[in-house]
């Protein structure tokens, strides 16, 4: 487990447990995947989703534009005046003829501090949009908002009202969320890679430039989630 997925998991245990004495709600546990594989297809099923969703009409041109996508399937916010967010998510890229790559896993991290209350959980797709983007996630842990420029995008009904925010950005995100959090919204979410992870998934040691930008790395269990993203 690293250091980013630890902070991450202790902010959101404290957040909840907090959030349950005080609002009279029964505690709630966060399901952390316990596998690389229940990453790619619950990925699977978000993408499916997305697509399908006709408040999200602008992800298929954006997504025909997209170098890459980080997509968490499961982003976990809760707090109660301590915040915290976390997720595991897979990144794909494609080439230069437009093949998809395998998965590379990571996760998302972020604490604030200040008035907010609640807890929500939210599938989200982050569209990488340059080669700037895509190498700024794979070569380091990246923080959103400081080392490259995200757009917020179409969260939920009324999606097209959005979409001329992205204009110039790095990352777009698109996102569908279940719950309630009271409060602004977390800045300077962290990036990190999941190298245990990608070891497991793959049978050997792999970065995730091999796997996602060198693309010689395969599992033919992520083929449905990489025909999904393929809308040629």
């Amino acid at each position: 487990m690293n250091n980013l997925m630890r902070r991450s998991l202790v902010a959101v245990g404290l957040s909840l447990a907090v959030f349950s004495m005080v609002a009279g709600f029964r505690p709630v546990a966060a399901h952390a995947e316990s596998s690389g594989q229940e990453v790619v297809q619950k990925s699977l099923l978000t993408v499916e989703k997305f697509l399908a969703d006709r408040d999200y009409r602008s992800l298929h041109e954006q997504l025909g534009r997209a170098k890459g996508v980080l997509i968490v399937p499961g982003l976990l916010k809760a707090g109660f005046i301590f915040g915290a967010e976390f997720g595991n998510g897979v990144l794909l890229a494609r080439d230069d003829t437009g093949k998809w790559s395998y998965p590379a896993f990571y996760t998302l991290g972020a604490g604030s501090l200040g008035f907010q209350a609640g807890v929500e959980s939210s599938e989200v797709m982050f569209l990488i949009m340059n080669q700037q983007g895509l190498e700024a996630v794979i070569n380091h842990q990246v923080k959103l908002g400081a080392d490259v420029s995200i757009a917020i995008g179409p969260v939920g009904a009324g999606a097209e009202a959005s979409t001329t925010t992205s204009l110039g950005a790095d990352i777009i995100s698109y996102s569908k969320a279940v719950g309630l959090f009271g409060g602004a919204a977390f800045e300077g979410a962290v990036i990190g890679s999941r190298a245990s992870w990608n070891e497991e998934y793959y049978g050997r040691p792999v970065t995730a430039e091999t796997i996602v930008i060198e693309q010689l790395a395969q599992n033919p269990a992520a083929d449905e989630l990489r025909k999904a993203l393929d809308l040629r």
